[in-house]
């Protein structure tokens, strides 16, 4: 049995590391800002909770205490938590190395180090605070989960419209594939390597247009699909294709599978 910390736990892709490391029989401290209440679906049992802020370093070395790895999948996607993202992710590292932690593992975005667009480049930012801590680390660079897509073709339906990027293709993944390959990351004997970059992408990579299709047809969305040109660093991104990853087509839910498994949610 390992003690394993996630940090940003309660999340798409921490709450599944939680469950699978939970069901494997590990001791799990989840770390996060507002801990779920018992009986919330957002809770995983067996799983310990600890209120921690990683942008003020309050509650970390409670929720890191015994930790043999952390695993951070934490976000930042606007205001404060964007800005302060890598500044989070040394002062988690500091609380890790501080509790005698063997490595830390960070979840991450493929070829966010080639983009200017402010999330990814927050992404590279803490990359490279792991890469440099001295600390055994690594990233778990993942193409865009599945939930991405359909949230976008979901806001545009609400004004009848379903938007499609122009240029763009997409290789999505299911986020509980990636907690799995976090995990199994995490648990690996160490290489004596410092630092390490691993890629994993979604099994199929299509057309934008062709995933608003199925998401059409499971949802049964009346919404029109409209090819849109997407400007700035973002469009600039995905028409290059730097969102795919077509050596590193790994097993798990195709987009379509992965609808006709959300069907309640969606």
């Amino acid at each position: 049995m390992t003690r394993i910390c996630v940090a940003g736990g309660t999340g798409q892709v921490g709450r599944e590391v939680v469950r699978l490391a939970v069901k494997e029989g590990h001791s799990v401290a989840v770390l996060c800002r507002n801990p779920p209440s018992p009986g919330s679906p957002a809770r995983t049992a067996g799983a310990e909770y600890f209120a921690a802020d990683v942008t003020t370093g309050e509650g970390l070395a409670a929720a890191v205490a015994g930790a043999a790895v952390v695993i951070d999948c934490l976000e930042g996607r606007s205001g404060k938590a964007l800005k302060n993202f890598a500044d989070g992710g040394a002062r988690l590292l500091a609380a890790a190395q501080d509790a005698g932690a063997a490595r830390a593992l960070v979840l991450s975005i493929v070829n966010c180090d080639r983009s200017s667009f402010g999330y990814y480049a927050s992404k590279a930012a803490k990359e490279q605070v792991y890469e440099l801590s001295g600390f055994e680390t690594a990233a778990v660079r993942a193409t865009q989960f599945h939930s991405l897509l359909a949230s976008i073709f979901a806001a545009g339906s609400r004004l009848r419209i379903i938007p499609v990027v122009k240029g763009a293709r997409f290789q999505p993944i299911a986020p509980a594939y990636v907690a799995a390959a976090l995990l199994e990351a995490a648990l690996e004997p160490s290489a004596g390597v410092r630092h390490s970059i691993r890629t994993i992408g979604g099994p199929e990579i299509q057309e934008m247009e062709e995933f608003a299709r199925q998401w059409k047809t499971a949802t049964g969305s009346r919404g029109r699909l409209v090819r849109l040109p997407l400007p700035g660093a973002m469009g600039k991104f995905l028409r290059a294709g730097l969102n795919l990853v077509p050596q590193e087509r790994h097993a798990g839910e195709t987009f379509s599978r992965w609808l006709a498994m959300s069907a309640d949610s969606l």
